[in-house]
Order: structure tokens, then C-alpha cells, then sequence
């Protein structure tokens, strides 16, 4: 099991400069990583937040700075609607970002859509078995000493991005649902979505944790609840944001607003306000 990472706070004034720091730092990121590994994955994230970051990347100067065609993008949770429904994280993200870059098709892995499988669950499992391969691609491709002996279910993912709802949960995975306490799988259908619509496709807390570094981004007065429950060490079942964690680093990026709560200890070492 993986050691869980102490989370880091990072409180910015606005939502406007929360975007823009997360783009700025996601910016740097990806240039990092593919320094490193010649090449980057980050898993998005819907919602205000999630697709106004993707925004800012785009209007940013120094996006230039990353090979766009070297980037893997993956989602966390995805609305099980029509492809090019309006709802879908994705078509968000193609308007938002990937339409403005050289970004390779084959390096960009949606969920399902409601045109391509019966349920939820087939498109889950599609989604499942993408990522599987994907990591045996990046397997069979790893020269390195110390490789596994064989793929396991995932790629590596260096950056996941996740917002947080008022209900505290993350990505489809929702308070006391079957998806918050699955334990095996990495992908799950979801049929009682709270909010619509109610038909969705979502990692798996086990799943989300595998990623290098977490980035939990959130503005609003209306989440303050919730991020103040997650960092006072709330159970994942009942909170779902108390679960995600990532290997090497977990990150709170939020606003003054949805700080509110945030139990005081965090905010006095870890907080950093631009």
C-alpha cells in the first residue's frame, strides 16, 4: 500500500489568480517531466476550475514551453452522454486547450460515450482496459534496471487534477456511493450520480492514488465545508476529498473563500498566498 504524502496548502486570493497560478504551475510541470521522461501524462478535471486552468494554459506565454505532442491526457471522471454533448469534460477540454496545440490524437484518451456503449459499466470497462494497455505500452518501453517484471494496471500518471463539490466528492465518486469504497478496480460506472447527470464513468480512489503528484483545486465559499472536513482527516467514504493522495506530492491549490475551514495548523506552515 502506498505511504500516504502529508498534503500542502497553497491559498490564492480569487479564483481568477487561483487559475492562473495552477496553469502557471502545471505549465512548469509538464516542462519538468518530460526533461525527465522525454515525455508527460496529466489527467484533467472538469468543472469551473479545472476547465478555467486549462484556459489560462492556453492564454499563457509561456505554454509554448511544453511539446504539447509529447503530453498523454486522461480524465478522471467523465458524464456518460452523447460525444459531443456539451456536458462531457472533454469537449470542455478541446475547446478550452487541446484544439489550441499540436496535441497527438493518439495521446488523448477519452471515456466512452453513451453513442459507443450500452451502460455505464461497458464504458468503464473500455476505459479500464485503455489504461491497462497503455501501461504495458510504457512497460515494454521501460529499459530501466528497475522495471517491474510485468505491467500493472495503470501508466505512470505524473499529474492528476481533481475539484471537489460542495458534497466533498471528487471526480464521480460521491459520500456513502459504491465508487468511493471500491478497492479493486481502477475504473467504475456510475448509475446515481447526485447531481446530472446521473450516468457517469469515473477512476477509482485506487487508481487516483497511483498518480505522482495530486492536485486538489478549488475555489468557493460553497466547498469551504468540504475542504476544511478533507484536511481535518475525515473518512474517505463519507468524504470522498479525504482520500485522494498522491506518491510523491498531494497539493490543495484553493482560494481565500474555500479556505475558510481549513484547520489552522495547515494554513500556518504550508500556506502561500499570491
Amino acid at each position: 500500500m502506498p505511504v500516504r504524502v502529508d498534503p500542502r496548502v497553497s491559498i490564492h486570493p480569487d479564483s481568477s489568480v487561483l487559475m492562473a497560478a495552477i496553469a502557471a504551475r502545471l505549465i512548469t510541470k509538464l516542462v519538468d517531466v518530460q526533461d525527465k521522461y522525454g515525455e508527460a501524462t496529466v489527467v484533467l478535471t472538469g468543472g469551473t476550475v479545472g476547465i478555467g486552468t486549462l484556459k489560462a494554459v492556453a492564454d499563457s506565454a509561456a505554454a509554448p514551453a511544453v511539446d504539447w505532442s509529447r503530453v498523454n491526457f486522461w480524465w478522471g471522471d467523465e458524464r456518460f452522454v452523447a460525444a459531443d454533448s456539451e456536458d462531457r469534460n472533454t469537449v470542455q477540454a478541446r475547446k478550452a486547450l487541446l484544439s489550441h496545440f499540436p496535441v497527438s490524437a493518439e495521446r488523448i484518451h477519452e471515456p466512452g460515450s453513451s453513442d459507443e456503449f450500452g451502460s455505464p459499466e461497458e464504458a468503464a470497462d473500455d476505459y479500464a482496459r485503455q489504461l491497462k494497455e497503455a501501461a504495458a505500452a510504457e512497460h515494454a518501453a521501460d529499459h530501466s534496471d528497475d522495471r517491474p517484471e510485468e505491467p500493472g494496471l495503470l501508466p505512470r500518471l505524473d499529474i492528476l487534477l481533481l475539484g471537489v463539490g460542495p458534497d466533498a466528492h471528487v471526480a464521480s465518486l460521491f459520500p456513502e456511493q459504491a465508487g468511493i469504497r471500491e478497492k479493486e478496480r481502477t475504473v467504475v460506472g456510475v448509475r446515481t450520480s447526485p447531481k446530472p447527470p446521473p450516468e457517469r464513468i469515473s477512476l477509482t480512489l485506487p487508481a487516483i492514488n497511483t498518480a505522482g503528484e495530486v492536485w486538489m483545486v478549488v475555489a468557493g465559499e460553497d466547498k469551504a465545508g468540504a475542504v476544511g472536513l478533507a484536511l481535518a482527516g475525515a473518512t474517505p467514504v463519507q468524504v470522498p476529498a479525504a482520500g485522494p493522495s498522491g506518491t510523491s506530492r498531494t497539493l490543495w491549490l484553493i482560494d481565500e473563500a474555500a479556505a475558510a475551514k481549513v484547520p489552522a495548523q495547515l494554513v500556518r506552515k504550508e500556506a502561500t498566498r499570491s
